[in-house]
């Protein structure tokens, strides 16, 4: 059954506050804190970061710190699996938002965009702009990605984060939540900001082109 357009609001509205509600009264250090205890055994640690994954996007706690914990406790051993569950904690708000969203001109546009750059290259682009990753999530559902182009594309474009988490966790001799500003390393968010407009640069071109054309013709 569709939801009406009130009880979207009322249902995402609600969503929203215990997001904020459980970023505000819990923090990962209550994982970090146990750090030592957790990679003593590789089967705990992972069984930890599965259960962080799954409670992550409730808490709106930054998809790196998955990375920077099995970093810290597998090396670089630990990357295909950060990788992996990065991309699927991302799925609960990417879903959430198909669900509730895709009304108004904001969704149009997105969703005109994604028709004309693909789904998984406008993923990866918006994956490499140093951006929340949630926010992200939620603007591809509105837009109108379907899962797999979602998937794929959040694998590709989270590669450097998860990466530099991973990094990060190797480096690190004791574990904090603020280890997360670690992996924003100013080279890093530039080359990566980079990297997603030259991805999308042709695309949004030509289709200003296109609009412009249009105008001035309907203009005449």
């Amino acid at each position: 059954m569709e939801l009406s357009g009130t009880r979207r609001g009322l249902v995402a509205g609600a969503a929203l506050a215990v997001v904020l509600a459980g970023a505000i009264l819990t923090s990962p250090e209550a994982v970090f804190s146990r750090a030592a205890w957790l990679v003593a055994d590789p089967v705990r640690l992972l069984a930890a970061a599965v259960a962080f994954a799954v409670v992550r996007p409730l808490l709106a706690w930054p998809t790196t710190l998955l990375a920077i914990l099995l970093g810290y406790g597998l090396g670089v051993a630990g990357f295909p699996i950060a990788l992996a569950l990065v991309t699927l904690t991302s799925v609960p708000p990417f879903l959430l938002a198909r669900r509730l969203g895709g009304d108004g001109d904001v969704a149009a546009a997105g969703a005109a965009f994604v028709d004309r750059a693909g789904g998984v290259r406008s993923v990866i682009a918006s994956r490499l702009v140093p951006a929340p990753s949630d926010v992200v999530s939620v603007a591809a559902g509105v837009a109108g990605v379907r899962l797999p182009a979602f998937l794929v594309g959040t694998a590709i474009g989270e590669v450097p984060w998860v990466l530099a988490g991973i990094v990060v966790g190797v480096s690190a001799e004791t574990l904090t939540a603020g280890a997360v500003a670690d992996v924003a390393d100013p080279r890093l968010v530039v080359a990566a900001a980079l990297a997603a407009v030259l991805l999308v640069a042709p695309t949004a071109y030509d289709w200003y082109l296109e609009r412009g054309v249009g105008g001035v013709n309907e203009d005449r």
